[in-house]
């Protein structure tokens, strides 16, 4: 296993650019990380990286063992897959990523449980708003608000998600209330956005009787958090776009108020991605069968059942 250990710390290496991140993710030391390739480097007699002061760059003998090493560790883990599934009894580890919002309401909290059902399974949880590669960071699987566009992902749609525009009272008392989409452009409302590179939420679609119509928003400042956004939009500073059951809570105590409720935002779909790879893998299965449940369940008991 030694061998396969030293193989598995130079992937990461290779998809992470340097031995620090490598060794976060893998939960070892940078010291260990370092003299897992110096032995694999030895083995192979060759050297697979050129060292700058930032970066490992894999030289040439470093990225044909790369292609070859993704597919030997694929196999062995899918060997694996196959054995947990014979023997009723999945274990390993499993990456998850899911965006800030879900990730602390749903996601999050369930962990615990999932672990204590499977206690041979373990979770790694990251959430982030921003766009994850999940090839080159090695996620499992990564719960997802919106539209699917990497089609090298399997999808398991877990419920469709209705959106609101809401915004504080006071907010509404000082600028106006928007009475049809175009006065969110024209009236140049504060609309709060999430973004960062990649992002799309720049462009706000309304479900309206002639069809979605699209929204150039602007606003005076943005995040990368959508927490951040819902915290802005409480404290009066502007119009945000979010799924009912984030901020479900705030309207029923009257922070915010429902805006265009006739127009509202096309709904999102709530998913989870992953590999086409991991779809035969039991404890993905299991964390998928188990997480959908409780979305489903958690996100209509917010909305009061609706």
């Amino acid at each position: 296993m030694a061998y396969l250990d030293n193989i598995a710390v130079f992937v990461r290496v290779v998809e992470l650019g340097n031995l620090s991140a490598a060794g976060r993710d893998m939960r070892i030391s940078p010291a260990v990380a370092s003299n897992r390739i110096k032995e694999l480097e030895k083995h192979l007699g060759v050297r697979l990286f050129n060292r700058t002061t930032r970066q490992l760059m894999p030289t040439e003998h470093g990225r044909v063992f790369y292609e070859h090493a993704v597919t030997v560790l694929q196999a062995v883990a899918e060997a694996e897959a196959a054995v947990s599934a014979l023997s009723g009894q999945p274990r390993g580890t499993i990456r998850v990523t899911a965006p800030l919002g879900l990730g602390r309401r749903l996601i999050a909290s369930g962990i615990p449980e999932f672990h204590q059902r499977y206690p041979d399974i373990e979770v790694r949880l990251r959430l982030s708003d921003h766009e994850v590669d999940m090839m080159r960071e090695g996620i499992d699987v990564a719960f997802h608000l919106g539209i699917l566009e990497d089609s090298s992902l399997r999808m398991r749609g877990i419920m469709e998600c209705q959106r609101v525009l809401v915004a504080a009272p006071a907010y509404l008392d000082r600028r106006g209330e928007p009475k049809a989409p175009q006065d969110l452009v024209s009236d140049r409302h504060d609309c709060l956005i999430l973004r960062y590179p990649g992002a799309r939420e720049f462009q706000w679609y309304l479900a309206t009787p002639e069809g979605p119509k699209k929204l150039e928003v602007k606003g005076p400042y943005d995040s990368d958090d959508g927490d951040v956004l819902t915290n802005w939009a409480i404290a009066g500073h502007g119009i945000i776009n979010k799924p009912r059951f984030e901020v479900e809570p705030y309207i029923r105590d009257g922070r915010l108020k429902v805006i265009l409720p006739d127009t509202p935002p096309v709904p999102i779909q709530l998913a989870a991605v992953f590999p086409h790879r991991k779809f035969q893998d039991p404890k993905v299965r299991l964390l998928l069968d188990f997480m959908a449940e409780r979305c489903q369940r958690m996100i209509r008991e917010a909305l009061g059942g609706k």
